[in-house]
């Protein structure tokens, strides 16, 4: 017998996880979703969602040589530009980034790293990780672009893409709220030269203060990254360091009450995510935060690595199911939508 499982592809939220059994002196798994596989009239299946209807990232709509000629066109666009390099560089050649090579290919959300440093140390940070037992999937830029180059780039991709995002916060940094002054110039360039499009930021929200600067400054929505809406299990995953859960809850509301979009970046894991004591918190945080829209992840981690990490049961109960969350969600919160992508202006 063989164990299999599959990692799905973005727009995608699994509802089940694969089973499996932990033999002594296994190594800890990669940094995947390990979602479960069934076999039914002769196919592979697995039970998922398409939770987001946006085909931003879908990868029939990536054609190798266009996007090769794409990061050739940035190359010459900014050849001095240090932030566009490592985009086309590392994000589009090496990670095979679907944010960076929708930049190149000039359309929807273009990611802006800026941030080396991180102020938490999550047990699944895709970025780091210490020691070489689980290898990193996006190592993190070595570069601190400055406000202007950040800038540049954006205000380009803003004025000329289709439904236009330009987003802190990427897999392939640490915090981007610990560069907070250089955002607040770069936004506050971005918005003295075009008033297209969205500005987001995909964040741990850990700075209030940072981020009521932000908004100030223009900063449409934000993106808050939580595996857990109960502050124990958060500190668990999050290792914070220097900062509490009601800080999200704090920079949640500052893009509220100035009119923003406040995301959930929601890690999904069954047993945990779909229990009534998980529900009553996320409610709890919804109305707090003022959430409008939950973006529906995949926690990519080893499941073993997780329940440990959390101090959870090793045999953990199944919850009443993903599906049927959802369907609660939409009763007790019917102005709170799903997704998987941050909205783009239209939305």
């Amino acid at each position: 017998m063989t164990a299999a499982a599959a990692f799905l592809p973005p727009a995608h939220t699994a509802l089940f996880l694969s089973a499996w059994e932990r033999v002594p002196g296994s190594p800890v798994l990669p940094l995947y979703c390990y979602s479960a596989v069934g076999w039914r009239e002769g196919t592979f299946v697995v039970p998922a969602l398409r939770v987001d209807p946006d085909v931003r990232q879908d990868v029939v709509l990536f054609d190798e040589q266009e996007i090769e000629q794409g990061a050739e066109r940035m190359l010459a666009r900014f050849p001095d530009n240090r932030l566009v390099r490592h985009l086309v560089e590392n994000c589009v050649r090496s990670y095979c980034c679907p944010a960076a090579r929708n930049f190149v290919l000039g359309r929807w959300e273009a990611p802006l790293p800026t941030s080396p440093a991180c102020n938490a140390d999550c047990v699944g940070c895709l970025s780091y990780q210490p020691g070489d037992e689980v290898p990193v999937t996006q190592p993190r830029l070595t570069v601190r672009p400055g406000a202007d180059e950040i800038a540049e780039m954006a205000v380009w991709h803003l004025d000329h893409a289709p439904r236009p995002i330009v987003s802190f916060g990427q897999g392939c940094e640490g915090e981007p709220l610990l560069r907070g002054d250089v955002l607040e110039e770069a936004i506050r360039l971005i918005r003295a030269r075009t008033r297209r499009g969205t500005i987001n930021l995909n964040t741990n929200a850990s700075r209030p203060d940072v981020v009521h600067r932000l908004v100030d400054a223009g900063l449409d929505a934000i993106r808050i990254s939580v595996n857990s809406c109960r502050p124990e299990f958060y500190e668990r995953y999050y290792r914070p360091r220097g900062y509490a859960f009601d800080d999200l809850v704090r920079s949640g509301r500052a893009v509220a009450e100035a009119g923003g979009t406040v995301s959930l970046n929601y890690f999904m894991f069954p047993g945990l995510t779909d229990t009534d004591e998980e529900f009553e918190a996320l409610g709890a945080m919804i109305d707090a935060a003022g959430v409008a829209v939950i973006q529906m992840r995949n926690l990519n981690l080893d499941p073993d690595l997780y329940v440990e990490q959390l101090g959870l049961p090793s045999s953990l109960a199944p919850g009443f199911g993903i599906d049927r969350w959802m369907r609660r969600v939409r009763r007790a919160f019917p102005r709170v939508r799903f997704g998987y992508f941050n909205p783009a202006p239209e939305d």
